[in-house]
């Protein structure tokens, strides 16, 4: 009998196995802290891919781009700046990844360097005038990334952090509370953030924010992209109802927000992860806002790292232009 029950029961759990979808795939994607664009973001998609017989499971991690590179997780994100540097161990990594392959742009991050409006900074070629005299915000111990996005902002003009008055600060967010503070003059603010917001209206009694525009002239594209090559710029009209554009119209950077995976990860699961995600904005947007900004047909730019195999084919199938 006890044989029997043996028999019985290794049958029932080969008929449970038998009964799993065979697309069904159990993969790991690795977000930021709750709260964070990455967790947000890591939140959405694996909602998506487990739509799609993806058994997705994610995973708050900080720095976790070098264990996608040795295969301990499956997915993860990063802005495209941050991605060919991790790839190549420059600018804020020390190694290299080469492991690391692109899945595709999630949705564009916008963002740009800020200044108290009273302060007269409208353009770049005010505040390298006026660089010797003004504090910037510098370091962002927790988020090295940073920096790169202000040297690209100051390349465009022409001038480089060490012709400012130089203040450290913790993070992203510390960088702008401090903007807010008067503790520095000059701080990188996203379009729209909550943070930008909140020192703007500490900053009434000055006129609030204001964004720096960039020099969008072609040698000022060119010192931009030198610095930042997977960024662009962009212009963003005047808007009475988004903070720093209150008054005048603004060329800011843009960064793809994209996924990333490892070289080993078998191309069909990815071709179905890229395609679950290119064909998804709707579900995507619901559970993230931030997806209305997706575009399919811009999923795919240049970088320096390389596209997946299981992303291309997608790529190709649905006709989107890989480099552009």
């Amino acid at each position: 009998m006890k044989h029997l029950t043996k028999l019985l029961g290794g049958v029932a759990i080969a008929f449970a196995v038998s009964s799993v979808p065979a697309a069904a795939q159990v993969v790991t994607i690795a977000t930021g802290a709750q709260g964070s664009l990455a967790y947000n973001s890591g939140q959405a998609v694996a909602k998506v891919a487990n739509e799609v017989g993806i058994t997705a499971r994610t995973q708050p991690l900080v720095g976790y781009l070098p264990l996608i590179n040795n295969g301990e997780v499956d997915f993860g994100f990063s802005n495209a700046v941050e991605a060919a540097f991790a790839l190549t161990g420059t600018g804020n990594y020390d190694r290299k990844n080469p492991n690391l392959r692109l899945v595709g742009t999630m949705f564009p991050l916008t963002t740009g360097l800020m200044a108290r409006c009273d302060l007269g900074l409208k353009t770049v070629a005010d505040l390298k005038a006026k660089a010797s005299s003004l504090r910037i915000a510098s370091e962002y111990t927790s988020s090295t990334i940073i920096p790169f996005y202000i040297g690209g902002g100051l390349a465009n003009a022409g001038v480089s952090y060490d012709e400012f008055k130089k203040v450290p600060v913790a993070s992203f967010v510390a960088g702008i509370n401090a903007l807010g503070d008067s503790l520095v003059d000059v701080a990188l603010v996203s379009l729209n953030s909550g943070a930008g917001k909140q020192a703007s209206v500490k900053l009434q009694s000055h006129g609030g924010l204001c964004y720096i525009s960039l020099d969008k002239s072609e040698t000022g594209t060119a010192a931009f992209k030198d610095f930042l090559p997977a960024g662009n710029i962009v212009s963003i009209p005047q808007n009475k109802n988004i903070n720093g554009l209150q008054t005048a119209g603004a060329n800011l950077m843009r960064i793809p927000w994209m996924m990333l995976t490892n070289a080993d990860v078998k191309d069909d699961l990815v071709y179905t992860m890229t395609k679950a995600i290119a064909e998804g904005k709707d579900a995507l947007k619901a559970s993230f806002g931030a997806f209305g900004r997706a575009n399919a047909e811009k999923m795919a730019p240049k970088n320096e790292m390389p596209y997946h195999p299981g992303a291309l084919k997608y790529f190709k199938e649905a006709n989107i232009k890989v480099g552009n």
